[in-house]
């Protein structure tokens, strides 16, 4: 995946506000989930833009956005609860924009995707 270009004021916000006391990758993880839960408004809709490996959701399908995966299971990725063909699946949030979202959630998810896009770990 191609590099994004810097962003110096959402670096700012990301290291002041996800990532400013985490010292290893699993206190970064913990500062993503917990950045994630306050800031993502749900339930919302999604729409999936990428397919994923271990994922089902197909490119353009749209599933409800039920809460952050629980916190075992975003050690290495972030993981969104959504609601699917009637079932629970937690996917990963990189694979989701959001559809009408309010302003914190839009900005939360744009923030996640740009860490991922500019290939920082977690």
């Amino acid at each position: 995946m191609a590099r994004s270009k810097k962003d110096d004021a959402r670096e700012h916000r990301i290291q002041m506000e996800v990532v400013v006391d985490a010292h290893d990758e699993e206190e970064r993880a913990m500062g993503w989930y917990y950045y994630l839960e306050d800031k993502l408004v749900f339930p919302f809709q999604a729409r999936c833009i990428a397919e994923r490996r271990g994922s089902p959701l197909r490119r353009g399908e749209v599933v409800e956005v039920t809460g952050v995966a629980p916190e075992e299971d975003s050690e290495h990725d972030m993981l969104v609860d959504v609601q699917w063909q009637g079932r629970n699946l937690a996917v990963p949030l990189s694979q989701l924009e959001g559809v009408d979202v309010d302003d914190a959630t839009q900005e939360a998810i744009e923030d996640w995707h740009y860490w991922v896009a500019m290939g920082y770990e977690v």
